[in-house]
């Protein structure tokens, strides 16, 4: 932690992992993992990707509670669905409480990835009302995931144990990955969605801020996705669609499956030393 006053920070705080082994720092085999959003989409890829137990959350997409079933099937994990409501803080922290007992007494890693889009065009013409609906998942539903999810940390990493006193094995540090987008970075042509691109540009900043907040005992990332074939994007006519992909270099949007790589590196203990950062996937729109 920073000494106050000095904006020095504490000598060797945090410790590298003990395995020099890829296979070892890239595994989340026995840690537990939350995923909000994760009912289809990019949420659900990760989910998929992790081969950690899982509990993925979801809104009102009720094909969540099949894809729970199919990811325990076939990864031989735990996997089970929440229905939460990430713009309440007693609701996401309620559901936090109730993974961490019912998969083996532990969090490691918390994936805020619900967000919504803003479909109404320029911004002094929508309706005010769809702005608060925005701001409201998309900044304090990330916000109130970061913060229960790092009262576990921070209490696992000062006593060294599960929720119910026993010994935590394999846990170095908690790891928050909020899925922001591109948008944080550019002004998105031909759309108007000012609402949307600060949501996201407020999320790289809090993890940046968490980051130094949570030295110690956890980690803050971020992911900022270019156009990625999914259900938030649906809205977006053909026409627009041509226009934008002038701008990629890559030519296409992505697809959910290419972004796996990324959020599994910042889950686990390969990305030990990364914190505070952004990993931009956008088939290299931001780079003219």
């Amino acid at each position: 932690m920073a000494h106050m006053g000095t904006g020095y920070f504490t000598h060797d705080i945090t410790e590298p992992p003990k395995s020099k082994s890829v296979f070892d720092l890239f595994s989340l085999k026995g840690k537990t993992a939350i995923v909000s959003g994760a009912g289809a989409g990019i949420g659900l890829a990760v989910a998929e990707a992790f081969g950690a137990n899982v509990a993925i959350w979801y809104n009102s997409n009720k094909k969540a509670l099949e894809e729970a079933d199919n990811i325990e099937k076939t990864y031989g994990v735990k996997c089970k669905a929440y229905q939460v409501n990430v713009t309440s803080w007693e609701a996401v922290e309620a559901s936090v409480e109730e993974i961490v007992k019912e998969f083996n007494g532990r969090l490691d890693i918390f994936v805020a990835n619900s967000g919504i889009a803003w479909e109404d065009g320029s911004f002094i013409d929508g309706p005010l009302e769809t702005m608060h609906k925005v701001l409201k998942v998309n900044i304090d539903g990330t916000l109130y995931s970061a913060r229960a999810a790092a009262l576990h940390w921070r209490r696992q990493k000062k006593e060294g144990t599960t929720i119910d006193g026993q010994p935590l094995e394999n846990f170095s540090y908690g790891s928050f990955i909020a899925t922001s987008s591109m948008s944080a970075h550019i002004v998105n042509i031909p759309q108007q969605q000012t609402v949307y691109n600060m949501s996201k540009a407020a999320i790289n900043h809090a993890c940046r801020s968490l980051a130094v907040e949570w030295v110690g005992f956890a980690r803050a990332n971020s992911i900022s996705p270019g156009y990625i074939k999914t259900d938030i994007s649906a809205f977006i006519p053909a026409a627009t669609k041509s226009i934008f992909k002038s701008f990629i270099p890559m030519g296409r949007e992505g697809e959910t499956h290419e972004l796996k790589g990324a959020y599994l590196y910042l889950a686990s203990d390969a990305s030990s030393y990364a914190t505070g950062t952004d990993i931009i996937v956008d088939g290299g729109y931001c780079v003219p």
